[in-house]
């Protein structure tokens, strides 16, 4: 029992404590909540002092700004108001000096009439003099004034015409001397160093057959095979008696290869019929358009001319199979662009430009047979189309000399192409066209007054003129001659260069009785 009461004893004494400890705590924590609530508040009135002292000093600070920026202006001001009254100043004394400058040359115009009307007058009187002396001259001289102004033109003439003559002449021979030298040393060297074969290829192709047996396949029943292959290419096939042979003719170089590689397939093959030769042309002229591009390739590899357009290396590749004069043009080309670039590097220009415009010269050639114009024209038109350079397109259209040349590298290039055109065995020509140039030539030197007789001779490379003594003199032999030459250089095409010799012959004859 006694254990009871302990128990409940302990219980309440437990319950009174809580409360008495919970009452101390709340009381406490109210002390502490005004105590914080009276700092907060201190806080706050020590911010609002910082703040209002902050204020003030701002204000004082800016106060400051204010007047300093005030000061400074004011002194800006002036400094402007001097440099105001300074140029003022400055105006003024210019007004004066201009003022002073209008009176003088005022006075300087008065005395310039003053003395135009003195050489007026003084004029009046030369000329009356000299009209006198004039009048006596003419009465002593037996002359008019045009009469002997006549007289002396034609003597003085005839004196210009003699020097004229001995100062050309003596100049001529003496470029001549170092020209000729230069140029001798400089083309031999360039062909010295780009030796190349020529060969004239002609307008027929051959193809050899295996055995006589297959012309009459080739021939077809009813001729359908050979009337297809020749439609088809554009070329004429000749079986004629030649064993083992078929003659392919036709002026186009790029058919008669076509034609050619087909009708080696077609034997190969030994299947000929209509529908097996228009798929061998079409395999063939594929094959070709490969070989043109390699070709083309081959051309700037060969010459070193890059950044050319795939196109334009295409048209080159296609001068394969184009002709002039039985002069295959890709290899002249080559040659061309060699030539020009060596005679470059020996005379100190732009091989780059010289190789690139040999190189390009005839591309036209490679259309001429498809388009209007000439070759020359339809190059200049497809440089342009692929943006080449100015420089290039000048060279290209001056090679033949429709235009003039702009640089020395075009000069370079008229010079290698005739070079390249000129060599033996490069060309060949007709008969027609051979005497038509030679025609061409004594009629250019037959046209000039005091020309007797005149004879082509070295195969058109030199016009000997034969004058007559007693209406050409020798000092007039020497312009007769630059002037033929000149003539013949506009009016006519030619290879390499063309001598001009005239000749005077004086002949006296007596007979003794």
């Amino acid at each position: 029992m006694q254990i009871i009461i302990n128990i409940a004893v302990f219980l309440i004494s437990a319950v009174i404590f809580t409360f008495v400890g919970v009452a101390i705590r709340k009381k406490i924590a109210e002390s502490k909540i005004q105590g914080a609530e009276q700092e907060a508040k201190r806080i706050l009135e020590n911010a609002k002092q910082d703040a209002e002292n902050k204020k003030k000093e701002e204000v004082f600070k800016a106060k400051e700004e204010i007047m300093n920026s005030r000061k400074e202006l004011d002194q800006e001001i002036k400094e402007r108001r001097g440099e105001v009254q300074l140029q003022e100043r400055r105006l003024l004394q210019k007004e004066e000096n201009l003022e002073n400058r209008i009176i003088s040359v005022e006075k300087k115009e008065k005395e310039l009439e003053e003395k135009n009307v003195e050489c007026d007058k003084k004029r009046e009187e030369v000329e009356n003099i000299l009209n006198k002396q004039m009048e006596e001259l003419q009465r002593i001289s037996a002359l008019t004034q045009e009469e002997a102004k006549q007289q002396l033109l034609s003597e003085v003439e005839k004196q210009i015409t003699s020097e004229k003559a001995a100062i050309i002449k003596e100049v001529e021979n003496k470029n001549k001397e170092n020209a000729m030298k230069n140029a001798k040393e400089v083309i031999s060297y360039a062909i010295q160093k780009c030796a190349a074969d020529h060969t004239s290829e002609t307008t027929v192709s051959i193809v050899s057959l295996p055995n006589d047996d297959m012309k009459g396949r080739i021939i077809g029943r009813e001729g359908r095979n050979i009337k297809a292959l020749e439609t088809l290419t554009g070329v004429d096939l000749i079986i004629d008696d030649t064993p083992e042979a078929v003659v392919i003719s036709g002026f186009d170089p790029l058919r008669r290869e076509v034609a050619k590689l087909t009708l080696e397939k077609l034997i190969d093959d030994g299947r000929i019929h209509p529908a097996k030769i228009e798929e061998m042309v079409e395999k063939s002229k594929e094959e070709i358009e490969q070989v043109i591009k390699e070709e083309g390739e081959r051309a700037t590899i060969e010459t070193g001319v890059v950044g050319l357009h795939p196109d334009i290396i295409k048209l080159l590749g296609k001068l394969r199979y184009r002709t002039s004069y039985g002069q295959n043009v890709l290899n002249h080309s080559i040659e061309v662009s060699n030539l020009a670039r060596i005679m470059a590097d020996e005379l100190g220009l732009d091989s780059k430009l010289a190789r690139r415009a040999g190189l390009l010269h005839d591309i036209g050639k490679a259309l001429d047979h498809d388009m209007e114009g000439t070759h020359i024209e339809i190059g200049v038109d497809v440089l342009k189309k692929y943006k080449e350079n100015t420089r290039v397109l000048n060279a290209v259209e001056a090679h033949h000399g429709d235009v003039e040349p702009q640089t020395l590298e075009a000069v370079l290039v008229q010079a290698a192409d005739a070079i390249s055109a000129s060599r033996p065995g490069a060309r060949r020509e007709t008969l027609e066209a051979y005497i038509k140039r030679l025609q061409n030539l004594e009629e250019i030197a037959d046209s000039f007054e005091g020309v007797e007789k005149s004879f082509a001779i070295q195969a058109g490379r030199e016009i000997r003129i034969m004058v007559k003594p007693d209406k050409i003199s020798d000092a007039e032999m020497t312009i007769m001659a630059r002037d033929v030459a000149k003539k013949v250089e506009s009016e006519m095409e030619y290879p390499g260069q063309i001598k001009v010799n005239v000749i005077r012959e004086t002949r006296v004859i007596d007979y003794a009785k």
